[in-house]
């Protein structure tokens, strides 16, 4: 039996709860739901990239990145992407930062499969991503 490799990368805080940022056990990866924040800085509380969508979404979209590349995964090897957001007006915008960014990530397959539901997050947080992965 493989055993499970929790994940937490340099720029991650440790979680605030019993969970990990993301966990590998064989060729699975599932990263945890992420938002915004900024990289950790020692000593300080997380910090949201701003207060718009566009700079919550890029900013939780690297988040997930640097977790997957933790596992040894990239985001050619995510098969579902689930999206919460807090507000549907949001859902158009969303959709074009998106777009534009995976298609600056230049994946070579298929995109992954996608959920998107709207919930309530901590105050002043617009979105929240989270990803299963399968590698080889």
């Amino acid at each position: 039996m493989t055993d499970k490799t929790a994940l937490t990368p340099k720029t991650h805080t440790t979680p605030p709860a019993k969970f990990s940022h993301g966990v590998r056990k064989g060729n699975i990866l599932q990263v945890a739901g992420q938002v915004g924040f900024l990289p950790a800085e020692a000593g300080k509380p997380p910090t949201p990239a701003g207060p718009t969508l566009r700079e919550q979404t890029l900013q939780t979209l690297a988040n997930v990145k640097a977790i997957l590349q933790e596992g040894g995964a990239g985001w050619d090897d995510a098969m579902m992407i689930r999206v919460y957001l807090t507000d549907v007006a949001h859902f158009a915008e969303f959709n074009e930062i998106y777009d534009a960014y995976f298609e600056e990530q230049g994946l070579t397959r298929p995109p992954a499969a996608r959920t998107t539901v709207y919930v309530g997050l901590p105050a002043g947080l617009l979105v929240e991503i989270d990803a299963l992965a399968v590698l080889g």
